[in-house]
């Protein structure tokens, strides 16, 4: 029977054609003093400011069929007055964000994240929830995909991807588990006992379920016996009975979002396989994409910085150690694609490589450090613009790179016997396998180069002083040359170089980015102009240029024809030497192996 302390949602799937979800919730013991309500402000994963409540269009209280009143306090919060017996509320949300972060309902689906939709009663935070998930009038065969387990013993429990009851042990684990509403193509498999399943929303002709259960089963597995290889047992058992990826299928979209038991994936069309075709060369990017967000159901949904124990959705959660978090995390993913024998070591060292073009080319490298971009990761890394990759490091991709040098250090100083395993194994064992379990506590901010000495022995604490507290450069040509691994660099073409990120527009060629300090900074271009000529030669793409470079040696000068805004303006530039941004990693014959 439901307990009289439980709360409880409904969700109706009302209006697919407008986009709207109709809610109700119920609140038996609503605060004698007037029943606060707030939805979150952002969503734990996407560190931005999503004011989620804009999307609420009405919204209601009564009590014992009587009006409530209700008066707004902030951009997220409600106050209801007092009232005497059990709280209804409720309200319509528009639900048209097809992303990983907020809702999205039409006629083909439904997708929601808690965050976007389910009001927390304050101070009611930690008393179990029910959410009861009605079927929509307009669509037959819909089923429900959820990692939430179902209300077993209510008499509506729902059944296996049924509508019905499911049950939450309180609103931070309602919240933390997606559903996905519609006749998506599914498949199942295990991994070490573990019960795993794929559901792809989409148009996607011709998908080679099997091949993609195969290949997730395989990375699965090897992270289970990275984070216990004794026991083997997968994390979110804690929580849930499967682990679902829920993979949204379109022609240009990439992204994913970690939960407890779950993930929200977006990917290309493109990069999945087709029975009986070749495999897609970008099918390694989903696979990586898919290995990062089941990394981190260890790595940040359970081994997490102390300033998200508990998260505050309500505002800014400010860490330096992001890098740990996304860096480590972007370090594993592809690691664990060859550990799991999905990839071979030649195409693990070309995505190392491209981790690599991508740091180096950023100047912003030599302005902040990954904990400064961890920090300000609220107001930079998720506002980037024109000048971002002037200004800023992404704690994803070096962070990566920390995680390496970090890696080939640690067996540098423990002659092969340690490495970064052992953090990560130390790291679960200290904070993580327990943080549902009624013992939370997160990792301290000044607390890495101590867990790293006592997993390892290795003191690192002037690495990460030097490469994520400070702004230096990783040496890591000498560090992989001891690993056995040749690290190179060319250009990545020979042509003379503008130093500029362009993008097509039907009048011209767009710079989208005016790297500092190159030729086209030092002759007074910026972000924004419209290429049109050079050398009185029309642009029209990013090919014309080229041609034109390609006819021409550093040093030469370029007369160049631009709008800015509606101002024609005339530039003369100083071709510059094209930089060596181009890296490659191949295995040597000598050297240990990493």
């Amino acid at each position: 029977m439901k307990n009289e302390q439980t709360i409880q949602y409904q969700v109706r799937l009302a209006d697919p054609a407008g986009h709207r979800y109709v809610l109700r919730l119920t609140i038996p013991h609503p605060d004698p003093a007037g029943q606060g309500l707030r939805l979150p402000a952002w969503i734990p994963g996407s560190y931005l400011i999503r004011d989620f409540a804009r999307q609420i269009e009405t919204l209601q209280a009564s009590s014992g069929g009587m009006p409530v009143a209700v008066r707004k306090t902030d951009n997220q919060t409600w106050r209801c007055a007092p009232c005497d017996g059990p709280l209804t509320v409720d309200y319509q949300a528009y639900a048209w964000d097809l992303s990983v972060r907020g809702a999205h309902f039409d006629e083909s689906h439904a997708f929601f994240n808690g965050c976007s939709l389910f009001l927390a009663v304050m101070g009611q935070e930690s008393q179990t929830c029910l959410l009861d998930l009605r079927p929509p009038a307009h669509a037959r065969g819909w089923q429900v995909y959820t990692s939430l387990p179902s209300a077993s013993g209510h008499p509506d429990a729902a059944a296996l991807r049924g509508f019905g009851l499911y049950r939450a042990r309180d609103y931070d684990d309602l919240i933390d588990h997606p559903v996905e509403i519609g006749t998506p193509q599914c498949i199942s498999f295990e991994a070490h006992g573990a019960i795993h399943d794929l559901v792809f929303t989409g148009q996607i002709p011709g998908l080679d379920l099997e091949r993609v259960a195969a290949d997730a089963q395989k990375i699965c597995a090897a992270q289970i016996e990275l984070f216990e290889p004794e026991t083997r047992r997968a994390p979110f058992l804690d929580s849930a009975e499967r682990y679902v990826f829920l993979v949204t299928v379109t022609g240009d979209g990439y992204g994913g979002l970690e939960h407890r038991a779950s993930t929200a994936l977006i990917t290309r069309r493109t990069d999945l396989p087709a029975r009986g075709r070749a495999t897609p060369e970008d099918y390694t990017t989903f696979l990586g994409l898919l290995s990062h967000e089941y990394f981190h159901t260890w790595n940040v949904k359970r081994i997490k910085p102390a300033a998200f124990v508990p998260y505050d959705l309500s505002r800014p959660n400010h860490t330096q150690l992001l890098w740990v978090f996304e860096g480590f995390t972007s370090y594993y993913d592809d690691l664990m694609l060859l550990r799991a024998g999905v990839i071979d070591e030649p195409a693990y060292l070309k995505l190392v490589a491209g981790t690599l073009d991508q740091v180096l080319r950023t100047g912003g490298r030599l302005k902040q450090s990954v904990a400064e971009s961890s920090f300000d990761a609220w107001t930079r890394y998720y506002k980037q613009d024109e000048n971002s990759p002037n200004a800023l490091i992404s704690y994803y991709t070096k962070g990566a790179l920390v995680a390496l040098g970090l890696d080939l250090e640690i067996r540098r100083q423990s002659g092969g016997t340690r490495s970064l395993d052992d953090v990560m194994r130390l790291l679960w064992r200290r904070y993580g396998r327990d943080f549902y379990q009624g013992r939370p506590r997160g990792v301290a901010e000044g607390a890495m180069p101590g867990l790293i000495r006592a997993a390892t022995g290795a003191d690192v604490t002037d690495f990460i002083a030097r490469h994520a507290l400070g702004r230096e450069d990783i040496p890591l040509k000498s560090a992989l040359a001891r690993a056995g691994i040749e690290l190179s660099a060319q250009p990545e073409a020979p042509r003379p170089t503008l130093d500029v990120r362009t993008q097509a527009d039907p009048a011209g060629l767009r710079l989208v980015t005016v790297y500092e300090h190159g030729p086209a900074h030092r002759a007074g271009l910026s972000a924004g102009d419209l290429l049109i000529a050079a050398d009185g030669l029309r642009i029209t793409d990013a090919a014309s240029l080229d041609r034109l470079l390609d006819a021409r040696n550093p040093g030469a000068r370029l007369s160049l024809h631009v709008f800015r805004r509606d101002e024609l303006r005339q530039y003369a530039v100083r071709l510059g030497k094209p930089d060596a941004l181009r890296h490659q990693l191949r295995r040597t014959d000598s050297g240990a192996q990493a």
